[in-house]
């Protein structure tokens, strides 16, 4: 069980001009008449007004409308944007099974939003944050071993959890029924978002301690972090997904 470790279009009406054509329309008056208060150099608003500015014949009264629609990048919210990623994120790998069930596709799809949301992670330095203390439970991986998938349903573990606490530098690995085996490890940071990771022991039935071998080691990469989701990727290139479960887990000192 070697885991490594839309928003809404705003739209504006302007004035009703007679005639066939429009004149001339500043985007700064279409700014104030939405009640925004904006400061636009000249080359941003000629592009907005490019851009953005539509304008269309009113079959009733044969009079011109301007409408003008802010494209959702420039009024965005960050957090919403992340808060719709992750619900997409979690859409998409809810029937998967934590990944036992994900087809090369399926892989492939939950990759790229992945990949969107670590582009916009919020915490930079995951290593250096609080957010990573704590346990977590494994919702989605491309890891093999951790699917266990070798192995009959019925054998397979139930939930797999994982936990990381940064003040002592340890992580343990646990699964639930029918075998609840763990492993403890060592963490050695190789920058602010990775760590070198060392098993020392195992825990066969969450009972019996053995001491792992030399070559249980690994490497792991915090790409997304924040209160209730965190991404990671293995040095073998396994996608990790796990969601927050106790902030307030303390991994065991030894074995």
């Amino acid at each position: 069980m070697a885991m490594a470790l839309s928003s809404p279009t705003t739209s504006v009406s302007a004035a009703i001009f007679p005639g066939d054509s429009p004149p001339p329309l500043k985007i700064h008056h279409l700014l104030t008449a939405a009640g925004a208060n904006f400061s636009l150099s000249k080359k941003l608003t000629s592009s907005f007004a490019a851009a953005l500015i539509q304008t269309g014949r009113d079959n009733n009264n044969s009079k011109w409308r301007t409408n003008v629609s802010f494209l959702p990048a420039f009024f965005k919210s960050p957090g919403k944007d992340l808060n719709a990623l992750k619900d997409e994120l979690l859409q998409a790998i809810a029937p998967l099974d934590r990944g036992a069930e994900a087809t090369p596709d399926d892989q492939k799809f939950v990759d790229q939003i992945a990949r969107k949301l670590e582009s916009a992670n919020p915490t930079k330095d995951p290593l250096k944050s609080d957010l990573l203390n704590g346990k977590w439970e494994l919702i989605y991986t491309t890891s093999q071993s951790n699917l266990q998938t070798q192995r009959p349903k019925l054998l397979r573990s139930r939930a797999n959890y994982q936990a990381i606490n940064t003040d002592t530098l340890r992580a343990q690995n646990m699964e639930s029924a029918p075998f609840f085996n763990q492993v403890t490890a060592d963490l050695t940071p190789l920058n602010t978002r990775k760590v070198a990771v060392k098993f020392d022991y195992f825990k066969i039935l969450g009972l019996i301690p053995v001491k792992a071998p030399d070559t249980a080691v690994g490497e792991l990469e915090i790409t997304y972090l924040d209160e209730e989701l965190r991404i990671s990727r293995g040095d073998k290139g396994n996608l990790f997904i796990l969601k927050m479960l106790d902030p307030s887990y303390r991994v065991p000192a030894t074995g």
